[in-house]
């Protein structure tokens, strides 16, 4: 089985976020993608986040019918800052014969050497790199100090092409701060539990 990791804080979850988990559920050949909300993001702990008890309904919503998507409470059940480090080592014990992925954003591949344990992250599961059509090439020379020369043609061979999608839960967040709409930029489901239960009201729409 090929598993992909999809973490994040999906505050909310948008269009996005679902088509980069398609393009590499197809082009990977994934079995099932897993999103994991994270508890805390260890890049954004001076960020108050929606509870994840509504974040992670929100995707359920969002994913409901794709037999091959679904959601884990793993990181928020957890608790505390999510490091992927510890989620992959977890779906490591738990099912020791699956082949694991971690998907990636090209912009954030810069960042990746920074990590916490960066190199036992590279070790554990593949990282499936996403570049946005338009986008300039993935740098792949950023991971000399934490993966070997093959590792690395390895994580390029597996590089994910996706078309370019300008949304962001940023501008979602605003959006509804400020009474636009956002029809069209998170399934439908999404965007009525966030008018039912009013969330990103102004006060907290700005992080």
């Amino acid at each position: 089985m090929r598993l992909g990791l999809y973490g994040g804080s999906f505050d909310p979850v948008h269009y996005g976020h679902l088509l980069l988990a398609e393009c590499c559920r197809e082009q990977a050949h994934l079995d099932q993608v897993l999103f994991l909300p994270a508890a805390v993001p260890p890049h954004k702990r001076d960020r108050v986040l929606t509870p994840a008890q509504q974040r992670i309904e929100m995707l359920e919503l969002a994913v409901a019918g794709h037999e091959a998507f679904a959601v884990s409470r793993y990181e928020a059940d957890r608790g505390g800052v999510s490091y992927t480090v510890q989620t992959l080592e977890h779906f490591r014990r738990q099912q020791p014969e699956v082949e694991l992925f971690f998907l990636l954003g090209a912009d954030m591949l810069n960042d990746l050497p920074d990590w916490y344990e960066a190199r036992r992250v590279c070790e554990l599961a593949m990282p499936l790199v996403v570049r946005r059509a338009g986008a300039a090439d993935p740098d792949y020379d950023c991971l000399r100090e934490i993966a070997s020369p093959e590792r690395i043609d390895q994580i390029r061979r597996h590089q994910v092409e996706m078309p370019a999608i300008g949304l962001s839960s940023t501008d979602l967040r605003r959006r509804v701060a400020a009474g636009a709409s956002i029809r069209f930029r998170t399934p439908r489901a999404v965007e009525k539990y966030i008018e039912s239960h009013g969330l990103y009201c102004a006060e907290h729409a700005a992080g």
